[in-house]
């Protein structure tokens, strides 16, 4: 189909973005790589007044470490992140995530703050944003705001942006010393999209004990969630396989589980406690210090 009539703006800079976005506020959608907003419109299912292209904002596009953390672009394209050797080396949680997102080329078009605006409930990036207890800043002509992962995604292809704001950096911790990440996911085979995708940090103390944990699930609920009711049962505790199995259990507790045509509510159920576990033993076994 044929997009309803919009008027297209390109701004130049991030100022002239946001000032654009300011003055037409419900009516305008911003656009950056386009996987999300172009199909809707094409589909009629989103009619925007006005498109504000950002894709040639270059001031949004970079990753790099200060004070503790790294930093990345609104812009920054989720191949770049993939392929980024500071992720790879201190993050590499959000490198791995990258990596299982569609194909080359949604990767080398679309960016990690476009995908977490949209916030699809199938999308990657948020186990991994949710597990890192990550910080998003959303830009917008009355100023910057910082908002927690943990607060962020709202309900389905809802979060807390405002009208006139958008996406501007990401901000993601560097891993602890005896820390390990991982993502698992059961990709719907058409699309690439996350059926389940559960994200995991554990951090070991020296007696080999989880002294953190967290575990981040896409793809089970409207939202992204934190398993908090996996985490309490960990924490604290020594990883053995049992106690690995008997938590991973309870992925979907106090969830209201999606049925669909690519999964029934029962075996997503049953799916997301199984990710659940792979994702835990390979952190597990990376914080450590074992090849997973």
């Amino acid at each position: 189909m044929i997009p309803a009539p919009f008027e297209y703006h390109v701004p130049k800079s991030l100022e002239e973005a946001l000032r654009l976005l300011d003055r037409h506020g419900d009516e305008a959608k911003v656009l950056a790589g386009g996987h999300s907003l172009l199909p809707l419109m094409k589909l009629r299912l989103a009619a925007p007044r006005f498109v504000v292209d950002v894709g040639r904002i270059r001031q949004l596009d970079y990753i790099r470490e200060e004070n503790g953390r790294i930093l990345i672009g609104a812009l920054t394209t989720h191949a770049q992140v993939e392929g980024s050797p500071l992720l790879r080396a201190k993050c590499q949680l959000l490198a791995e995530t990258a990596s299982e997102i569609g194909d080359v080329q949604v990767r080398n078009r679309g960016t990690i703050g476009g995908s977490l605006a949209h916030a699809d409930p199938a999308a990657d990036y948020p186990a991994a944003i949710l597990a890192l207890d990550a910080e998003i800043v959303a830009r917008s002509t009355a100023g910057e705001r910082i908002i927690a992962a943990t607060e962020f995604f709202v309900d389905l292809l809802t979060t807390q942006l405002r009208p006139g704001e958008m996406i501007t950096e990401v901000r993601v911790p560097v891993h602890a010393s005896r820390t390990g990440c991982a993502y698992a996911k059961l990709h719907q085979p058409a699309s690439g999209f996350a059926v389940v995708g559960v994200a995991a940090r554990v951090t070991l103390s020296a007696s080999g004990t989880m002294e953190h944990v967290a575990v981040g699930v896409t793809g089970v609920a409207a939202k992204a969630y934190r398993a908090t009711a996996v985490e309490k049962a960990l924490l604290g505790k020594k990883a053995v396989e049992k106690l690995l199995g008997e938590a991973a259990r309870s992925t979907a507790k106090g969830v209201d589980v999606l049925s669909d045509l690519h999964a029934s509510r029962d075996y997503r159920k049953e799916m997301a406690a199984v990710f659940a576990r792979r994702a835990l033993e390979k952190a597990i076994a990376r914080a450590a210090g074992k090849k997973a």
